[in-house]
């Protein structure tokens, strides 16, 4: 069941639901807009051949206010929002459709999992044939929060835990890239 606004600022005001900072402009009938942070991440195109599932991957570190996403481009980006999900919650990032109307789109591998805590990353991609510029402190995605049929077994506490800031894959730590024993 997606929740409301009634029932989102219930949670948040209970403390059951975690979002920092918040304005109260931020919350939607049925979602909660979250405003791009400073941090963002982009491929070093020119440190590698080619990018490979079992290796950590090069990335150039941006902070900066005003970023442009040149056409075909992909960036990381970091939510200025902290969020942190009980147990019984999870949450699909969403574009916001002003922003997907210009062509960026927008994702964080489809949801966040209950019991993640941190900043989330956003992956944004400039579809358009023009560059499209981004500032720090704009609304850019939003969040639609569920809550499950019971609290998860084994709540998130995996490799992105308390993520700060834009990051990058982490997915040369997956079991898949460890030998066999």
């Amino acid at each position: 069941m997606i929740l409301s606004d009634r029932t989102l600022k219930k949670l948040i005001d209970r403390g059951d639901l975690e979002i920092n900072p918040l304005e109260p402009e931020q919350i939607q009938p049925a979602s909660v807009d979250l405003r791009l942070d400073n941090s963002f991440l982009k491929v070093n195109e020119n440190s590698m051949e080619c990018m490979d599932l079992t290796e950590e991957l090069k990335y150039q570190s941006l902070e900066q206010q005003e970023i442009v996403i040149p056409p075909h481009s992909f960036l990381l980006a970091a939510t200025r929002e902290y969020i942190k999900l009980p147990d019984n919650l999870t949450a699909f990032v969403e574009g916001r459709s002003s922003i997907g109307r210009m062509g960026l789109f927008i994702q964080n591998a489809g949801w966040v999992d209950p019991g993640f805590a941190g900043q989330i990353t956003l992956e944004l991609f400039n579809a358009n044939r023009l560059p499209i510029k981004l500032l720090a402190g704009r609304r850019i995605c939003q969040l639609v929060f569920a809550r499950m049929d019971q609290a998860a077994a084994e709540p998130y506490d995996g490799k992105y835990q308390q993520q700060r800031k834009a990051v990058g894959s982490k997915i040369y730590l997956d079991s898949e890239n460890k030998p066999a024993e």
